[in-house]
């Protein structure tokens, strides 16, 4: 764990610098290749289970099942986010962080293209024996209706996480007229995910439709707090739909967390950029720095945080 956090802190770091400067780009380019070195140390023989090709590729690093660490250890699958939240970051708005996760060789689920988005509803710890797969084909007010009976809440008491994205116009709608409230965010649904199921953050309940390595990571984390999640692919097109089912992938298929992450083995690290609502972000002082990340362990469902002073090496 605390060697994946290395690797978090790393890409923080590095595009901490870019906070607020327009250029979501370079900021994922600075942190993928700060990510990829840092990985590169670690020992494990590690495997991107899922990359970021559209994102990332044009760096050559992080993606689909590229090799990672040092060769040596443990077999692991890698899934990895450099900047969660990339346009928050250079827009100058709080919330994104740098992700990484594993778990044991073969134990994550991982189509390839054309599958690029997935459904999800995530749900915390006090929810997770209630959410059952019907929740993603119900109406959103039968699903809130049904989280707020198990929490002790009214729905008008349920916060909703929701990416503010045209495809979701209809889902805030129904949200609202359920009476719950969306927080609407235009990215970093990892971030989303994680504060859904963690029983301080103020989220009930995350609903809508996200690329999928985001995903993958939001499972492990979910998996990891003991919260739960529901899955689907989610073709955006119909040319989209007929090529992944021309792929052999079913997109009616309702996935459950343990069958997103098939090992309870799961290391689960992210480092806070600039600062958000669950993590403070990287405060550059003169030639040091200080960070604030978490790690969590899957087999006793450990939450540390860790705050950091750092030597800046630039």
């Amino acid at each position: 764990g605390l060697d994946l956090i290395r690797a978090t802190e790393a890409a923080a770091f590095k595009s901490g610098r870019w906070m607020g400067l327009g250029e979501p780009a370079e900021a994922d380019r600075v942190a993928a290749c700060a990510m990829h070195d840092a990985l590169a140390t670690i020992e494990m023989d590690g495997r991107i289970a899922i990359g970021e090709e559209e994102s990332l590729a044009q760096n050559g690093t992080l993606c689909s099942e590229e090799a990672v660490g040092t060769g040596r250890g443990a077999q692991v699958d890698v899934v990895v986010d450099p900047i969660d939240g990339s346009r928050l970051l250079a827009q100058g708005h709080p919330g994104a962080i740098s992700v990484v996760a594993v778990s044991p060789r073969g134990t994550m689920w991982a189509p390839r293209a054309p599958a690029l988005y997935m459904e999800k509803i995530v749900v915390g710890a006090d929810v997770a024996n209630a959410l059952v797969p019907e929740c993603m084909d119900a109406p959103a007010a039968w699903t809130l209706a049904l989280v707020a009976r198990v929490k002790h809440k009214r729905v008008s008491d349920l916060v909703v996480f929701v990416l503010d994205r045209p495809r979701h116009a209809d889902l805030i709608e129904e949200i609202r007229r359920a009476g719950a409230r969306a927080m609407l965010r235009p990215d970093g649904d990892i971030a989303g995910a994680l504060m859904a199921s963690s029983p301080d953050s103020g989220v009930d309940i995350l609903m809508g439709v996200g690329r999928i390595p985001e995903g993958l990571l939001a499972a492990c984390a979910v998996k990891a707090t003991g919260g739960a999640m529901l899955g689907r692919l989610a073709p955006q097109s119909t040319e989209e739909r007929d090529a992944v089912r021309a792929a052999g992938l079913d997109d009616r298929e309702v996935l459950t967390c343990d069958q997103l992450v098939s090992s309870n083995m799961i290391f689960f690290a992210a480092t806070g950029i600039p600062d958000g609502p669950l993590l403070s972000g990287v405060h550059y002082i003169g030639d040091r720095c200080r960070s604030n990340s978490m790690i969590l362990r899957g087999e006793t469902r450990t939450r540390r945080l860790i705050y950091a002073e750092h030597l800046l090496e630039e």
